[in-house]
């Protein structure tokens, strides 16, 4: 295990994320959802950001409503007044990230940030609430996360985009490249188009930079397993009991 360099990453095993809540039930980045997660003994979450056209932050990982509501539209082109109409899975309400905040005072939640309209609402909400040591924020865009650390300052804990990832990967084989300091951790798939981004050079690479190597998304108890063999530091996952009953197996589930 690395030394923790914020207070985000305070646990004391590699960490159990429950992916939008547990995504295999059906009910997503919803409310019910973390319920389920929360009374499995989870207390990191991962979800998603996406900015209604009224501002508001919704826990939500697509663009649209369209693929798992009952309802049509894109977020960014509606007000929460409609979006939060929508029902998933037949009937859990969206929920505005705010509100999962206060509901789980004692969670940990690693965020996306799926559009840059989602960036400064988030930044706001989190200096508001004072949450800077229960929040992570992520994106696709390193871009886009730089600009969060640039605007919170060390107090925001970040993950690098995938243009951070490479220059990781670049180092592990020895090769120059640029990495953002300021990163607390690398959130990454297992493989990336065919190809291992996470083997023993990448975790070696990361944990010698004093970062974290989260593993995004692991359904399968025996790649699991095959994770921690490697020694990485969390893993994110749809299926919630077997994550659970990994853990348990090997003893690191608190």
């Amino acid at each position: 295990m690395t030394p923790v360099r914020h207070p985000y990453l305070d646990h004391p095993s590699p960490i159990p994320f429950a992916h939008r809540g547990g995504a295999a039930d059906g009910i997503e980045n919803t409310a019910a959802a973390f319920r389920r997660a929360a009374a499995l003994g989870y207390r990191y979450f991962e979800t998603d950001v996406h900015t209604t056209a009224d501002g508001r932050l919704v826990a939500f990982h697509d663009s649209t409503l369209d693929r798992v509501t009952d309802l049509r539209g894109r977020i960014s082109e509606l007000p929460w007044s409609e979006v939060g109409r929508a029902r998933v899975g037949g009937g859990e309400p969206l929920a505005l990230f705010e509100d999962l905040l206060e509901e789980f005072p004692d969670a940990r939640w690693n965020v996306d940030m799926k559009a840059e309209p989602a960036l400064r609402p988030l930044i706001d909400l989190i200096r508001r609430t004072d949450t800077w040591d229960r929040v992570c924020v992520g994106s696709f865009s390193e871009a886009r996360v730089s600009r969060a650390h640039r605007l919170a300052g060390p107090r925001l804990a970040t993950s690098y985009g995938v243009r951070g990832v490479l220059g990781l990967r670049l180092r592990s084989y020895g090769a120059p490249a640029p990495v953002r300091d300021g990163a607390v951790c690398a959130q990454v798939p297992q493989h990336q188009s065919g190809i291992p981004v996470v083997d023993r050079r990448f975790v070696r690479t990361a944990h010698e930079r004093g970062l974290q190597v989260h593993v995004w998304t692991v359904n399968e108890a025996d790649r699991m397993h095959a994770l921690l063999d490697l020694g990485v530091d969390g893993i994110m996952t749809d299926r919630l009991e077997t994550l659970r009953t990994v853990f348990t197996e090997r003893g690191v589930w608190h």
